[in-house]
């Protein structure tokens, strides 16, 4: 069964050439092969040079782990106080949401 096709924003593209292109200098900066990080992440070679690419493809846990083991911050990962405001902001949310009614009747 084929995919169907996603289109991505730009600024989701972005954000993904730009963490592909901080695990390739990390990667360089500690004198890791491509082959060598793969072995060490469980992964194929080609999906981390998908990876390095910022392809929108590969799955988020892939990325953030082979990320994590170059010591790559990773969002509010390392910082607790981060992750405490996360949670008490959903605190304050709502656990349920609904649908807002969009037909506004405002002919006066």
């Amino acid at each position: 069964m084929s995919r169907k096709a996603h289109s991505y924003s730009p600024w989701t593209m972005d954000a993904l050439s730009v963490l592909g292109r901080q695990i390739t200098a990390e990667r360089r900066l500690q004198r890791w092969t491509q082959a060598d990080l793969a072995e060490r992440a469980g992964i194929a070679v080609r999906t981390l040079m998908a990876v390095e690419k910022g392809a929108a493809t590969t799955s988020i846990g892939t990325v953030f782990e082979v990320a994590a083991m170059l010591g790559i911050p990773l969002v509010g990962a390392r910082e607790p106080a981060e992750r405490e405001l996360v949670n008490a902001r959903i605190a304050l949310l709502p656990s349920r949401v609904a649908r807002i009614n969009e037909s506004n009747d405002d002919d006066f």
